[in-house]
């Protein structure tokens, strides 16, 4: 039974003797720290590194130090880019250009002006034929043996809307849609702008503006046209 007590208690003689021995050659050993004071002072090392790194790296959620975004209205808005700038000059243009004979035609088909299945005035036919029929996709087949006068009256297949007809010389007559005369007109004369601006004014089919930019000419078309 002795000789395992002995066994056990040869290491930490080993260790006492070496500690007499530094202590009597004047050398100071280094203390021994409790594992919890190690355990403490490793975690303390560990915050403080994640806090230099933190500071180091700014975060993105930091409003301060968040690169700027589009959705931050006070450090970037679209205006600012050039190439949106130069649409939206162009946009306007644009809406300048179409918006007196598109004014002409929504008051010919909405208003009172004319009854179902009346002709325009020459001054209104004259406008329509110039600035729309003349721009259909087929145009031609429209116009067929020539063209007699334009008319006002419902739609064959959808009685609720009205829309525009051409009346031939041989007493026949076919509707035409002024929205894709104006697609037409837009392509030809923007070719570069058309899909863009028709993607995003042209929507099912139906023109779509929030607000027209003022002109003179839609005075001019009503003073014309009263």
């Amino acid at each position: 039974m002795a000789a395992p007590l002995l066994r056990k208690g040869i290491p930490l003689l080993r260790l006492r003797l070496q500690r007499y021995n530094l202590l009597a050659a004047g050398i100071p050993s280094s203390p021994c720290r409790p594992w919890c004071a190690g355990a403490e002072s490793t975690v303390l090392e560990e915050e403080v590194s994640s806090a230099e790194k933190s500071s180091a790296v700014p975060s993105v959620r930091d409003p301060k130090s968040a690169v700027p975004s589009v959705r931050d209205p006070k450090k970037y808005h679209m205006l600012d880019d050039p190439d949106y700038r130069k649409w939206k000059d162009k946009e306007e243009e644009i809406l300048r250009d179409i918006q007196p004979i598109i004014s002409l035609a929504r008051e010919i088909l909405q208003s009172n002006r004319y009854k179902d299945g009346e002709r325009l005035t020459v001054a209104d036919e004259e406008a329509v034929v110039e600035m729309l029929l003349r721009y259909h996709p087929h145009s031609e087949d429209k116009i067929g043996c020539g063209l007699d006068s334009i008319m006002v009256d419902r739609h064959p297949q959808f009685r609720w809307t009205r829309c525009l007809f051409v009346v031939r010389t041989d007493g026949g007559w076919i509707d035409f849609s002024y929205h894709k005369c104006l697609r037409a007109y837009i392509r030809d004369k923007y070719p570069s702008l058309a899909e863009r601006f028709i993607g995003e004014h042209f929507r099912h089919r139906r023109l779509h503006v929030k607000s027209w930019p003022q002109d003179a000419k839609v005075a001019k078309y009503r003073k014309e046209n009263k």
